[in-house]
This record gives structure tokens, C-alpha cells and sequence, in this order.
């Protein structure tokens, strides 16, 4: 059986549940993706009053959730061009958000621990981090180990920057999930 990605490869609806993405939660995908994944099952749970930023550096990829929000009448969604690299640049309040999500994200930066910086800023306190990322194992999918975020430094880094780690979970047969809460 052949993995092609989606749901085949990370739950959305496990993961969404794992940090109580549900009515009036304001929640930001950061590196969202072309296809929002994450950003339209969480639009679906946080319901009108809630709100899902979709956030990326690749402009074409926030105009196809655009495209899509727009087509399916989800007004809830909104999409925010940001570097995650520079902290303060992404244009969401800073202490607005109750959960950021960087899922698949990580691995595509040198400059992780500022990532995880800026998503701090935008949480308010006591919002929840949660960071899915590939494990450290090598698998027929996904990027090369040495590329991959080991989860202890992880977990060492989230702690420096004040966090609390409440949860490791696997978050698939490929990856690891780790929930902060911000202190």
C-alpha cells in the first residue's frame, strides 16, 4: 500500500483534538501549506467565532487557501504572508492566539529557535504550542535524517524559551508530536 501523504501520513482531527481546537479558539497554522491542510478542518471546529490564520512565506501557496476559503464560504479563515524567521513580522497580535501549530515546519529552517520565538509571541498565555515534526529514524518519506528536528533539542529549546512541555505523543508511524503550553 502506497502512502500518499494527507491523512494517510498525520491525523488532522487527532492532532486538532490533542491541543482542544473547538469553539471561538483562535489558531494559526504557521507554515500552513498550499493545501491547508490543517486550516480547513480547524475552520470547520472553531465555528464563526473562532478564527484560522493560514500562514506562509509562499505567497501562491496563501492564494490557493484563499481560493478555497473563499469557494467554501469560510469566512473564519484568514491568510498572513509572514517570514516565521523574524520575530514580530507576522502580522497577528502578539498573546492572541490560544493554539499555534507548526507541523511539518521545523525541518525546512536552520533558524528554528527563532520559529518557535515568534510563535511564542503570538500565543496568549497559557496557549499551546504544538510542533509535529519527522522523526529522527529514516523512513521512505520525507526529508533527508540529517535534515529532521531531533525531539530532545526540542524539548531542551522549548524549555529556555519558557515553555512547559504537557505532552509527547507519536503523531503517526513517521512522527513525533510534542505539546507547550506557554508559561
Amino acid at each position: 500500500m502506497a502512502i500518499t501523504g494527507g491523512n494517510a501520513l498525520l491525523d488532522v482531527n487527532f492532532i486538532l483534538d490533542k491541543v482542544q481546537v473547538g469553539d471561538k479558539t483562535k489558531v494559526a497554522d504557521l507554515g500552513s501549506g498550499a493545501s491547508g491542510h490543517f486550516v480547513f478542518p480547524a475552520s470547520k471546529l472553531v465555528g464563526k467565532r473562532g478564527k484560522v490564520y493560514a500562514v506562509d512565506i509562499l505567497k501562491t501557496n496563501l492564494e490557493n487557501v484563499d481560493k478555497r476559503a473563499k469557494m467554501e464560504n469560510m469566512s473564519n479563515i484568514e491568510t498572513v504572508w509572514s517570514d516565521l524567521e523574524i520575530f514580530g513580522a507576522t502580522k497577528i497580535e502578539a498573546g492572541s492566539l490560544d493554539v499555534a501549530m507548526l507541523i511539518n515546519t521545523l525541518y525546512q529552517s536552520k533558524k528554528r529557535a527563532e520559529i518557535i520565538r515568534e510563535s511564542i509571541r503570538m500565543l496568549k498565555k497559557s496557549g499551546k504550542l504544538i510542533i509535529v515534526d519527522w522523526k529522527s529514524i529514516s523512513s521512505p518519506l520525507g526529508p533527508p535524517v540529517e535534515e529532521r528536528v531531533k525531539v530532545e533539542k526540542l524539548k531542551e529549546g522549548g524549555k529556555k524559551l519558557g515553555l512547559n512541555l504537557e505532552e509527547e505523543f507519536e503523531a503517526g508511524q513517521y512522527h513525533y508530536g510534542l505539546i507547550f503550553t506557554k508559561l
